[in-house]
């Protein structure tokens, strides 16, 4: 591509790199000129236009966009018509975004004239959401970037797992002091954020804040067959020898992570019990504010594992800001 100043009589086929006007209206930037315009622009008085003139071997703004904007789309992933050197991409269904970063980011390394940029890694997403877009910053780009592009994206970069519809099961522990109202809105709670995402609470078991009863409320919940089984405690999980923890190993299942790098949310515990998620819900859930169990249950109501190591990576913008100030001392019983 050659970009230059270009006399008038040499413009013909030039790509305007800015908007001028004539007596009949405005020539505006990105405009191929014709033999037309180029008449309408020396009436006009121009004796000179800026722009880009495409050589053999390039790719123009459009079609580079639309070629790399296939290349990276995966599943549950509607791509837009490009435009002005512009490739939108949309959700075709709820859930929660993929990425590969790596592969992303290389993208972004191959050329200076290609942009790809996307919301956050698992952010939750609703149908028809805007998740991308590859904007071609020249007007052209060579055919090999854009050919190197596509082998680089070698499959799907970006994708939307979908919610799946689950039934879930909700196991409520109370201390002596705890309240009724407090209860009653943390199972509402859990009822709306369930379905949010398409899924729904099957049962809601309230029991004393003691192992062994909390062992029979998780076994009774899986002998119903609900997934994932939610424990919300009386009292803040602090150990693994702690309340919910015993019990969940009493009952034949097993801790798969103890707290996690997301405030508020840290004191959730990852479970497992005969291939079904049981979750430790941590105090803050209780609100329906943002918190570290949401980012666990999104993913999980969308299939995507969640285990250490993927609890740990939480750590990069686990210090959500839509809370302003963090309890001191820790936060006690309800």
């Amino acid at each position: 591509m050659q970009f230059s100043t270009f006399p008038i009589d040499d413009a013909l086929g030039v790509i305007l790199a800015h908007s001028l006007a004539t007596k009949d209206g405005l020539l505006k930037k990105g405009r191929m000129l014709g033999h037309d315009d180029i008449g309408a622009l020396g009436a006009a008085g121009h004796r000179s236009v800026m722009g880009a003139r495409l050589e053999p071997g390039d790719v123009t703004e459009d079609e580079a966009a639309a070629r790399v904007a296939r290349a990276i789309a995966g599943g549950n992933v509607r791509v837009a018509e490009a435009f002005t050197g512009r490739a939108n991409l949309f959700a075709e269904a709820a859930g929660v975004l993929r990425i590969d970063t790596g592969r992303l980011l290389a993208l972004n390394r191959l050329h200076e004239g290609l942009t790809v940029a996307t919301l956050a890694p698992y952010d939750r997403i609703a149908d028809a959401d805007m998740l991308a877009t590859i904007k071609i910053i020249t007007f052209a780009v060579p055919e090999g970037i854009v050919a190197e592009a596509e082998t680089m994206a070698d499959g799907p970069v970006l994708s939307v797992a979908p919610f799946e519809a689950k039934t879930a099961g909700l196991v409520l522990t109370s201390l002596r002091h705890t309240k009724d109202s407090v209860l009653i809105k943390r199972q509402r709670v859990m009822r709306n954020r369930l379905e949010s995402m398409g899924s729904t609470l099957g049962a809601v078991e309230t029991v004393a804040h003691d192992t062994a009863a909390v062992r029979d409320a998780i076994k009774g919940m899986q002998g119903r067959g609900f997934d994932p089984i939610l424990v919300f405690a009386a009292s803040a999980i602090t150990d693994r020898g702690d309340v919910i923890p015993a019990a969940l190993e009493a009952a034949g299942g097993q801790i798969v992570h103890l707290g996690m790098p997301v405030d508020p949310g840290n004191l959730l515990m990852m479970g497992e019990l005969d291939g079904r998620d049981v979750i430790g819900v941590p105090s803050c859930a209780g609100s329906p504010k943002l918190n570290g169990f949401d980012w666990v249950l999104e993913r999980r109501l969308a299939g995507i594992a969640v285990g250490s190591d993927e609890l740990t990576a939480m750590c990069v913008g686990g210090l959500l800001k839509e809370i302003s100030s963090r309890p001191q001392p820790r936060e006690g019983d309800i």
